[in-house]
């Protein structure tokens, strides 16, 4: 008899042949068991298979290589169960939209790597490749430590790094939106997975990430630390950006996702999507004539001034915590997705320091990717100076900033809010496009502000006079209105100088504009591919 109950004979074929594939199926939806999975959830996290189903739009996961797994068979090698393999892969849609997904299932041996000829998940698995071949965006799951050195004894030999390598990982990062959502903890592959992705998540309390864990930490280097000290939320997104943002609940990851690839293509072939808007484009907002401080020494919310021009209830942070003196965020225009760089005035006054440089880069060439236009909300000062600063490699990563901005490929929209100073102010223009250059009457610019760049151009004279302190003011006093934006405006040295309550009409009209362009210019980056 068969596991179905069927006779064998030939009549029966089909009926045998469907209970053996249902009973295998059955096999594999169980994944760990009742018992491990209820670990996952005392745990406070999800299994694979519920995150799957949340992620996507109702009952659309398709799933892949549903079978892979060990199977148990009795001396008649007849099966009796079959342990699914510890990786759950398929396709789901997003917003109607396709989207390849997988993840570890931690129920099975925590998530190790399946011993197998060809990975379903991980470098060069399955997931890669079908993300690969039919130019769709990956969204990686991730809940697992990767290999384990039991695997030795399976296969007899180690394996050389690299065999099973990156390849596949880093091509996509140029050609499809590449997510992945730490949901647990992440070390060895799975991390170096969530590091080449174009958008990272995690969930505080219940994921961590690092290169290796506790007990490997204490055998090199004598240190005891627990997993979340390691590499939980306060480390990997707020100190080090090693992850860009952070969730509460797995349900707000599962968010964060689908709003990141809202705004992405599904490959550098497409444009970005483009969504109804009922925001109307020329709405000019009064608050924004008054929203930069007399006093030019005072700071400024420049995440409300960016909430009065993008569309209503659009904008999506990148690295909120992380690299505060740059604002990373996703917003629409129109309906139209546009990418935004402002410097944040109430963090080091806007100057650029060496966490915020790599922000930017990140960002820069996310957009550039991903054909979205890029608008640029300035207010820097300059490079963060002081011994730290230099400790840091401040200039160094300053200057990849620049280094990458003249790299740009998309139409970029420079808008000078207040400040723009030095090399840092190199950063926030295009060079290899129109360069269209806008600023509000309050702007200001040049090499080094007046007050200090005259201490330094004018030492020996200000030293040399009876009130050293009257004299630097005199100077200071003389330059000023030399420094005024309409003086530059006349030497057309800036494009135009607008009214800051029309700079909602001035924005979503130049996105919209640039669209002609990004379709013209359809494919993958010309420059140097995405860099994580």
């Amino acid at each position: 008899m068969t596991m179905d109950g069927s006779s064998g004979e030939a009549s029966g074929k089909t009926v045998e042949t469907n209970g053996e594939l249902e009973f295998r199926r059955a096999e594999a939806l169980k994944m760990g068991g009742p018992e491990a999975v209820a670990r996952q959830h005392a745990a406070g996290r999800l299994t694979v298979r519920e995150r799957i189903a949340r992620l996507g739009d109702a009952e659309s996961f398709r799933e892949m290589a549903q079978l892979t797994g060990t199977g148990s068979y009795d001396a008649d090698e007849t099966l009796q169960s079959v342990q699914p393999a510890p990786y759950v892969a398929g396709t789901v849609e997003i917003s109607g939209r396709p989207v390849v997904v997988g993840g570890e299932d931690f129920t099975i041996r925590g998530g190790t790597t399946f011993s197998a000829l060809r990975r379903k998940g991980g470098q060069g698995g399955l997931i890669e490749d079908f993300a690969y071949h039919y130019r769709l965006p990956l969204v990686n799951l991730i809940d697992g430590a990767g290999g384990s050195v039991t695997s030795i004894e399976k296969r007899r030999h180690t394996v050389l790094p690299g065999v099973h390598g990156f390849e596949r990982s880093v091509s996509l990062l140029g050609q499809s939106p590449v997510v992945s959502a730490v949901l647990g903890t992440a070390a060895g592959g799975p991390a170096g997975r969530a590091i080449l992705s174009h958008f990272t998540v995690m969930v505080r309390g219940t994921s961590q990430i690092f290169a290796a864990g506790p007990p490997v930490v204490k055998r090199s280097l004598g240190q005891e630390i627990d997993k979340e000290e390691l590499g939980g939320a306060k480390v990997a997104v707020d100190k080090a950006g090693t992850i860009h943002n952070v969730a509460e609940t797995e349900e707000e990851a599962f968010e964060q996702i689908r709003r990141f690839l809202s705004f992405m293509p599904q490959n550098v072939w497409e444009m970005p999507p483009v969504t109804a808007c009922d925001d109307p484009v020329d709405r000019c907002e009064e608050a924004l004539a008054t929203i930069v401080p007399e006093r030019r020494s005072r700071a400024f919310n420049m995440r409300s001034l960016i909430d009065l021009v993008a569309d209503r209830d659009s904008t999506f942070e990148i690295q909120p915590t992380h690299g505060k003196a740059v604002l990373a965020v996703l917003a629409r225009f129109g309906g139209r997705p546009a990418g935004i760089i402002a410097n944040n005035p109430m963090f080091y006054g806007g100057a650029i320091d060496h966490l915020a440089a790599r922000k930017q880069i990140r960002f820069m060439q996310l957009c550039d990717t991903f054909h979205i236009p890029l608008i640029f909300l300035v207010d820097v000062p300059g490079f963060m100076v002081g011994r730290n600063a230099e400790e840091n490699a401040t200039l160094l990563e300053g200057m990849r900033v620049v280094h990458a901005a003249a790299q740009l490929s998309v139409p970029t929209t420079t808008l000078i809010i207040r400040k723009c100073y030095g090399m840092a102010g190199m950063a926030t223009c295009n060079k290899n496009g129109v360069d269209y250059k806008l600023a509000w009457p309050s702007a200001e610019w040049g090499s080094l502000p007046i007050e200090g760049g005259v201490a330094a151009a004018f030492r020996r004279e200000i030293a040399a006079a009876e009130d050293p302190v009257a004299k630097e003011r005199e100077i200071e006093a003389r330059l000023r209105p030399l420094t005024s934006p309409y003086r530059t405006a006349e030497a057309f040295a800036i494009e135009d100088i607008i009214d800051p309550r029309e700079t909602r009409p001035v924005l979503c009209r130049l996105v919209e504009l640039a669209e002609t362009r990004l379709r013209h210019d359809l494919g993958p980056r010309k420059a140097f591919q995405f860099v994580p």
